[in-house]
């Protein structure tokens, strides 16, 4: 048996490192050099776990993750048993343990006087050693209902609502826009953070347990929401929060002025072997990036290995501290300076920087960018200080400032369904909107946000879908607050 002192005794946290930048940005795989961890390696950190009486790594989790029980069965050489408490509140670690910010490290009680728990490696690891065991396996129901589910979106809360629903015998159909399924996993976030075979053989999964998929089919266009009901007995809306945040300054319709989807969206399709008629590229541009956060960053990234002559990423903002703040304190959440792995790659960062306007060359399209340093206002209001403005230039530039939330035209036309002041899908603790028997997860109804909690959404949301079709329901709700009722 592993040793249980062993957060005192190794107190270095490791976690497998990145390719060589100069060989990475000539592909789009994997950034990170996976091939370097073994057992032994693994087993030792894992000892790290302490053994909480109050494990807080579940409060910076939104799944609920039993995340001290796996820690010590990869300590103990146990994987198959990980696998199996990993997988019964996560439906996709492969995912959160790639993309998520991992909250749990921040509430880690270890993290209080040394660097956290390596979780979200272990994640990782432990599904992807189950994996390559084959010890993956469709899960079929026993039975069926005879009760059918729409769920309209194939993101990550889509997608986990599809296959709780699924297991507990419903009949569920996911419909999709897009080409092919996996909504933001799929065409956001590039395949050098998550290579898209983990999506690919999860819908397989899911396809065998009995999902069906129907892409290139929008609902309120191609079907009416209304249609949507009559055939179906429940609907879960998750179709996230796309909207893009404009910024309204003089010559935002210039021409080389593209939101930052658009342009990923193009990029990840070309990379999956698609065609796209006039892509959006970086090569050979001097490319502006409006926008600090993971979009951003993914904007990146994306650009470098288009070949970009140069990035330049601007935030409005301050530049957050190294360290955590007395007004963060543990086992909060923090907002600190982080250097992704495509900040390593290249490109500059500058703060507290302004956008004022967009200067066009002759033929109308974007040569420059007008900036200024971001001055605070009693109340914390930002404006651009005046005598302080400067041009960067640019012939390409990308709007990262995040999501407004979700579509609703056709929904609220169609289905009648509320929403709340903020524009999102309005809902009841239950998850349940407005309209009997339609239910919405994810971002629809939270607004931007991780994840992992769009994940927790879905399966909170199917268990409420399923308490609504069934009287009951004994499918886990990891999300805090909801109210569905549980069977006995």
């Amino acid at each position: 048996m592993a040793d249980p002192r062993g957060f005192l005794k190794t107190r270095e946290r490791q976690t497998p490192p990145y390719r060589p930048v100069e060989v990475r940005l000539t592909d789009w795989r994997d950034v990170v050099d996976h091939r370097v961890a073994d057992e032994p390696y693994l087993r030792v950190q894992a000892a790290r776990c302490m053994d909480c009486g109050v494990p807080f790594c579940h409060l910076g989790c939104p799944l609920g993750n039993l995340i001290p029980e796996w820690n010590d069965l990869v300590r103990q050489g146990q994987w198959t048993d990980a696998m199996e408490r990993l997988h019964a509140t996560n439906n996709f670690p492969e995912w959160t343990g790639r993309v998520c910010p991992a909250p749990c490290e921040t509430s880690c009680v270890l993290g209080i006087n040394q660097p956290a728990v390596t979780i979200k490696n272990f994640e990782y690891e432990i599904v992807e050693h189950a994996w390559e065991r084959g010890e993956i396996h469709p899960q079929v129901p026993q039975r069926l209902t005879g009760k059918t589910v729409a769920v309209v979106g194939s993101g990550p809360a889509g997608l986990a609502a599809a296959q709780q629903l699924t297991r507990a015998g419903h009949t569920v159909v996911v419909y999709e826009r897009d080409a092919a399924i996996g909504g933001l996993l799929r065409f956001g976030i590039p395949d050098f953070k998550l290579e898209k075979v983990t999506i690919d053989r999860r819908v397989e999964q899911m396809r065998a347990e009995g999902t069906r998929f129907r892409t290139g089919v929008e609902i309120g266009a191609d079907l009416t929401w209304d249609a949507l009901h009559t055939r179906f007995d429940a609907v879960v809306v998750a179709t996230g929060a796309t909207v893009p945040r404009p910024l309204p300054v003089p010559g935002a319709d210039l021409a080389g002025i593209h939101y930052a989807m658009e342009f990923l969206h193009q990029s990840n399709t070309v990379v999956a072997g698609g065609e796209v008629p006039d892509q959006i590229r970086a090569t050979g541009k001097d490319v502006v990036i409006i926008g600090g956060g993971d979009t951003g960053s993914d904007c990146l990234g994306t650009s470098l290995r288009h070949g970009a002559t140069s990035v330049t990423t601007l935030a409005i903002g301050k530049q957050p501290p190294l360290e955590r703040q007395e007004n963060q304190p543990w086992p909060t959440d923090p907002i600190l300076f982080e250097v992704s792995s495509s900040h390593q790659e290249g490109g500059e960062r500058e703060y507290l920087a302004s956008t004022v306007e967009f200067l066009a060359d002759d033929a109308g399209h974007v040569r420059a960018l007008r900036v200024a340093e971001t001055e605070y206002l009693p109340g914390g209001r930002r404006v651009p200080r005046a005598g302080t403005e400067r041009d960067i230039p640019a012939d390409l530039v990308l709007v990262a400032m995040g999501f407004t939330g979700p579509e609703t035209e056709t929904l609220t036309a169609q289905a009648g369904v509320e929403l709340t002041s903020r524009g999102l899908v309005a809902r009841a603790d239950d998850f349940a909107t407005s309209v009997p028997g339609t239910f919405v997860a994810g971002d629809a109804g939270r607004g931007q946000s991780l994840i992992v909690w769009a994940i927790a959404e879905g399966r909170a949301a199917a268990a409420a879908a399923d308490a609504y079709l069934q009287g009951e329901t004994e499918l886990p709700a990891p999300v805090r607050g909801s109210t569905v009722s549980l069977r006995p």
